[in-house]
């Protein structure tokens, strides 16, 4: 035993109390026995004190057997009871056995506690081993069920990202052709660009959807964070509300990471809205910015950082803190203390996973009715900063007249893609699914030049009628376009061949069509069927 048996012994004789500590000493068995003569100091004992033996004396004048027993029944069931006493017949043991008393020892044999009392522990043992078997048991149910939820939001996720790509794709497109169309003056210019922006965020949250479910690696390049949140102010003064004072320190320095930026926005929003709701009347909210020289670990973190120089974003509020038991599970995925209509619990795990990935930590500090700060610890970058070139250029919009058939099912997309084109001087041919294509298509086959089609389609796949088309045409361009984060990567290694991940605009889209089709003939190194991809197997109607 690592620590001492906790006895309580109802026996007035003092001398036999001592004879049996001294005899579960010998027995090995460390025990403190405190010895109690009356009904009241009895109770008090098994009331105020965690026990783990009763032994007693069935003819103590203070408390008789039967007194004792039912008390000990009352207050303290769970401890085992034994009476070690002078005679008692026959009856009365079977009559104390049957109303749940461990065990009935006479003094003359004494000797018998010693293998009483190890069963007893032995018994202990084995309840402690079950419940702590239970408990497992009930966390790998917790766990399992923590995992299931992840697949769902990851099947969620796929079906999300197809249908918001395509909504996106004709916003943006329309945005991008609107704005083409418009003076640099007018009054519209700069609501159109609002939508378009407003796309370019919706985009930015279908990627967190996918980076969280792990469906798709985030996009990192350097970027500035003094930049980034000055750009982001004006939406979180929305967010926050009236109500609350929210200050904006950015620092001198020009502060850069590696992220995907929307990630990193999305890190700033969650911080901010926790922030928010936990000052439910008002109070002070601060963001910073500042780097510093990292010479211990953070509090947070899924592997050991590096000593050196690090960006650190900051967000403080005045709002009502975080108990212990909160802190430790902030981070777990699913873990709120928000209503249910209110909050998901995947805020703060989403913003762990984003800076874990990122290379950094992070460090909390919170008291009850003082607010919270949460520090955020990225590497520092010196390199230049990264420019996005997934974007065609404006000269990248050359004309031309080239045959093309336009194969999507989503009626939206399709048009847009179809006007934009004709606005080029192509020739379009179009198509609602694979098999309407074929029929399309065989009257044009000796003119057609390129053929544009989404992967994902009713009937018959992208690929499919890739590879029926070019077993007509083997040198037929092939241009796949989807909203299936899964098709990333379809042509890689033929230059006759493009992919374009919906949501795209008008520009990428012209771009990417006039560089294809201007591939010479001897640059076509395949002349086969386009690789395989996973097929999904849920198709949408046209």
């Amino acid at each position: 035993m690592k620590t001492p048996l906790r006895i309580v012994h109802l026996e007035s004789n003092s001398e036999d109390s001592e004879r049996l500590g001294r005899i579960l000493t010998d027995g090995g068995m460390a025990c403190v026995i405190n010895r109690v003569e009356t009904q009241s100091s009895f109770t008090a004992y098994l009331t105020k004190d965690r026990t783990d033996l009763i032994l007693a004396e069935f003819n103590t004048p203070g408390c008789d057997g039967n007194q004792a027993l039912a008390l000990a029944q009352k207050v303290a069931s769970h401890v085992p009871f034994i009476f070690v006493s002078h005679a008692i017949n026959e009856p009365v043991i079977t009559e104390l056995l049957s109303r749940g008393v461990t065990d009935v020892i006479p003094k003359e044999a004494v000797g018998r506690l010693i293998p009483a009392v190890q069963r007893i522990l032995n018994e202990r043992r084995e309840r402690e081993a079950r419940r702590e078997a239970e408990d497992a048991l009930v966390q790998n149910h917790l766990q399992l069920c923590h995992i299931q939820k992840f697949e769902s939001v990851g099947r969620l996720a796929g079906g999300l990202a197809h249908d918001f790509n395509n909504l996106l794709t004709v916003i943006l497109g329309h945005s991008q052709a609107v704005l083409n169309e418009l003076d640099v003056a007018h009054p519209l210019r700069l609501p159109i660009q609002e939508i378009q922006q407003a796309g370019e965020r919706a985009k930015g949250l279908i990627r967190q959807l996918l980076m969280f479910s792990r469906k798709r690696p985030s996009e990192a390049k350097v970027v500035s964070l003094n930049t980034l949140l000055a750009d982001f102010q004006s939406m979180l003064r929305r967010v926050i509300g009236e109500d609350i004072q929210l200050t904006v320190r950015l620092c001198p320095d020009d502060l850069r990471i590696k992220s995907d930026p929307a990630f990193v926005e999305q890190i700033v929003m969650n911080l901010v809205v926790n922030a928010r709701d936990a000052m439910p009347e008002g109070g002070k909210l601060t963001v910073e910015l500042h780097s510093r020289h990292l010479d211990r670990a953070p509090m947070y973190r899924t592997m050991d950082l590096s000593p050196g120089e690090y960006v650190v974003l900051s967000v403080s509020d005045t709002g009502c803190g975080m108990p212990p038991e909160v802190q430790a599970q902030m981070f777990e995925p699913f873990f709120t203390t928000k209503d249910e209509e209110k909050g998901t619990g995947l805020g703060l795990s989403t913003v762990f996973d984003i800076v874990t990935q990122s290379g950094g930590g992070l460090d909390v500090t919170t008291q009850l009715g003082a607010g919270t700060r949460v520090d955020v610890y990225f590497p520092r970058i010196i390199t230049d900063i990264d420019v996005s070139t997934g974007e065609a250029s404006v000269e990248k919009r050359q004309r031309g007249q080239e045959t093309i058939l336009l194969v999507e099912d989503d009626e939206a997309v399709r048009l847009l893609i179809r006007e934009e084109l004709r606005k080029l001087g192509y020739r379009i041919l179009e198509a609602r699914n694979g098999i309407e294509a074929c029929l399309v298509a065989t009257p044009y086959m000796g003119k057609l030049q390129l053929l544009l089609t989404d992967v994902v389609m009713p009937g018959m796949s992208g690929t499919e009628l890739a590879r029926h088309l070019r077993v007509i045409k083997p040198e037929l361009k092939l241009l796949f376009i989807s909203g299936y984060e899964d098709d990333i990567g379809i042509g890689g290694g033929d230059e006759a061949m493009a992919y374009l991940q919906k949501p795209f605009t008008t520009e990428a889209l012209a771009g990417t069509v006039r560089d294809l089709l201007d591939q010479t003939s001897k640059n076509h190194i395949s002349h086969g069927p386009p690789p395989e991809v996973l097929e999904h197997p849920q198709t949408f109607s046209p």
